[in-house]
């Protein structure tokens, strides 16, 4: 009940207030909208907590009739239905890895991700959630209040991508003889190529075969193409986040092709494709901001 939170939560550095973290606020909330849909693609009954329990989100809205235009709205109807849909997939992603043998789960820059208390993971899989400690704090803090309790073992591992986050993930527990299944959900564009090429790189390295990896890349050789983009433009107009000023505007690398030469198998497909899998989601539109993203997912082969 979003009422337990009668004062929002106090601002703190490195947290989910400004910059990269408050884009997870962001997503947060559309999965709030999306839980709240009659057609609903992802379950996430802790999100609306989330949203309302910081001082920058508290009045935004976590379903699609608090919205006056509602899905003619470009940030909450469109952008937070791609949100949904994305959840969506990544958990299928993650079910399925996990059936075919994966017992860790680790996130990468995990922000406010519920997947330990939302999917349904056996006992003995271990959800791994890297983020700054800040994120990860305010996560905390709003999951004690709800008593909410992890359907597996829960580890947040909190470091910021830019330091050794190796060893903080191998320090917890992490076992890379084990198979285990990655998430870069929303997060490489903010990287500089070089740190996304190392991530990569390290991901690769700390996998055995029968791992897998999912992440989200963009295609298009100018973002700024796009600033005038319906979405975009409501974003920065009707919550003060300029997406364009947070993403990394420099070249990007082909990490798909770099984990093929590697051995992995790799996919790519455009949120389009499942959004005509699913039935529901967004469609090509003019001046499209999301027509360069694509969602790859890898599998490295087990021996």
């Amino acid at each position: 009940m979003s009422e337990t939170f009668t004062t929002q939560e106090p601002l703190h550095p490195g947290g989910v207030d400004g910059g990269v973290g408050l884009t997870a606020l962001l997503v947060a909330a559309a999965r709030a909208i999306e839980t709240h849909r009659h057609d609903s693609l992802a379950q996430d009954v802790h999100a609306e907590h989330f949203v309302r329990a910081a001082a920058a989100s508290a009045e935004w809205p976590v379903r699609i009739g608090q919205v006056p235009e509602g899905d003619d709205n470009p940030l909450w109807g469109r952008f937070a239905r791609y949100f949904g849909l994305r959840t969506r997939v990544l958990d299928d992603f993650v079910l399925g890895s996990v059936h075919d043998g994966a017992r860790q789960v680790v996130l990468l820059g995990a922000g406010l991700d519920t997947r330990a208390f939302r999917l349904d993971l056996p006992s003995d899989c271990v959800v791994f959630e890297i983020d700054r400690a800040g994120v990860l704090a305010f996560k905390q803090r709003v999951l004690t209040v709800l008593s909410a309790a992890p359907r597996t073992k829960r580890v947040p591992v909190p470091v910021d991508l830019r330091e050794d986050w190796v060893t903080a993930l191998t320090s917890t527990g992490f076992d890379p003889a084990a198979p285990s299944v990655w998430l870069a959900e929303g997060l490489l564009f903010y990287l500089p190529g070089a740190a996304e090429t190392y991530l990569v790189d390290t991901v690769d390295r700390l996998t055995t075969g029968g791992s897998a990896l999912a992440f989200e890349a963009k295609l298009e050789k100018d973002l700024l193409a796009y600033r005038d983009s319906a979405i975009y433009t409501a974003t920065r107009e009707q919550i003060g986040i300029d997406l364009l000023d947070l993403f990394d505007l420099g070249p990007r690398p082909d990490s798909a092709g770099r984990l093929t030469a590697r051995g992995w198998s790799t996919s790519m497909h455009t949120p389009f494709d499942f959004t005509r899998r699913h039935g529901r989601g967004p469609l090509p539109e003019p001046n499209d901001a999301l027509e360069g993203n694509r969602w790859v997912f890898a599998h490295k082969p087990g021996p």
